[in-house]
């Protein structure tokens, strides 16, 4: 009898514990929120879109929430096909699809900035304008990339971004050994390239005797 009653509390308490996390659920969704992306660019040339972008997240998890809230449908996986339900869904769907457009524009432009590309030739390149960047406008953006990345460089210091400057030296007349190493000679070269194009004559490589080099 003893552990006939016992059963029955434990049957009792599970099916109150059942009861209880039903209700939870109902107010707290597992997966029912959707989580914006981590691959979007946030300085996206048009700021108006990741505000769009953020503010469509949040409309989509809002409408998810409220109808789950208040009608119990489940957008994502709905039980019932009935009219209502059906146009919840989709309803749902177009604001998805709003969030999906946003998050193809802003994914793309940071994929874009990784392969060195600036705002200018990403809005170019992402609103069909009929002119395709050319090849010496994207070599340009690279190398200010390369250039932002690490803008103070010192005596000695080897790297890819010096490779390319005794490049652009070459290409103005200067003889200089390719090693992609800040030497003495590589500094005096710059000086008198700075001297020739009216520039402070200080040997270091700042935006203006870069924007010289690449002109």
């Amino acid at each position: 009898m003893k552990k006939l009653i016992i059963a029955l509390i434990v049957i009792i308490v599970l099916i109150f514990a059942y009861n209880q996390y039903k209700e939870y659920q109902r107010f707290h969704p597992d997966n029912f929120n959707y989580k914006s992306s981590e691959n979007i660019d946030l300085e996206y040339y048009n700021q108006d879109v990741v505000y769009s972008y953020f503010e469509a997240v949040q409309a989509l998890n809002g409408f998810a929430n409220m109808q789950w809230n208040v009608n119990e449908i489940n957008v994502k996986s709905p039980e019932d096909d009935d009219e209502s339900t059906t146009f919840v869904v989709n309803e749902y769907r177009k604001k998805l699809a709003k969030v999906k457009y946003y998050e193809a524009k802003l994914e793309a432009s940071k994929q874009l900035k990784e392969e060195g590309l600036t705002n200018d030739l990403i809005k170019l390149k992402l609103e069909g304008n009929s002119t395709k960047p050319d090849s010496s406008a994207i070599f340009k953006s690279k190398i200010k990339s390369m250039y932002a990345a690490n803008p103070k460089v010192r005596l000695g210091e080897k790297s890819a971004f010096i490779y390319e400057v005794q490049k652009l030296l070459v290409k103005k007349g200067f003889d200089l050994e390719l090693d992609g190493v800040y030497h003495t000679i590589t500094r005096n070269a710059i000086i008198e390239f700075e001297t020739k194009h009216n520039l402070f004559p200080d040997g270091n490589l700042d935006v203006m005797t870069l924007d010289a080099l690449l002109d």
